[in-house]
């Protein structure tokens, strides 16, 4: 009985983002104009070739993002049951807060957050 509410559900899903699809490409204005062609980033215009080097400083703080943000979610559940789980948990927890805070201090003694 669940299965079938569950095959429901993602049939209604599909369906309704179809029909948007399908009712925005019938109802929306067809003008083609060279600016809507154009590449865009961020509200800049391009001004230069897009084979140009990146800066490897964009990519490093993007790294340094998503690792803590993965970390960050570990606390969720340790916050969610920090009651249940006890003292030997919340000691951990501090653990796991000191290597982060570790974490931190070595990333910013590095310059890794500094834009030039």
């Amino acid at each position: 009985m669940e299965l079938i509410h569950l095959i429901l559900f993602i049939c209604l899903a599909v369906g309704v983002g179809t029909g948007i699809l399908y009712l925005s490409s019938i109802l929306g204005p067809k003008r083609f104009l060279n600016e809507k062609l154009d590449s865009y980033e961020c509200g800049v215009p391009p001004i230069s070739s897009s084979r140009e080097k990146i800066n490897v400083h964009f990519y490093m703080v993007a790294i340094v993002f998503m690792l803590f943000d993965i970390e960050m979610l570990f606390l969720v559940p340790w916050a969610v049951h920090s009651n249940i789980l006890g003292k030997n948990a919340f000691l951990e927890i501090l653990i796991f807060a000191a290597v982060l805070l570790l974490g931190w201090v070595y990333i910013i003694k590095r310059g890794v957050l500094k834009w030039e």
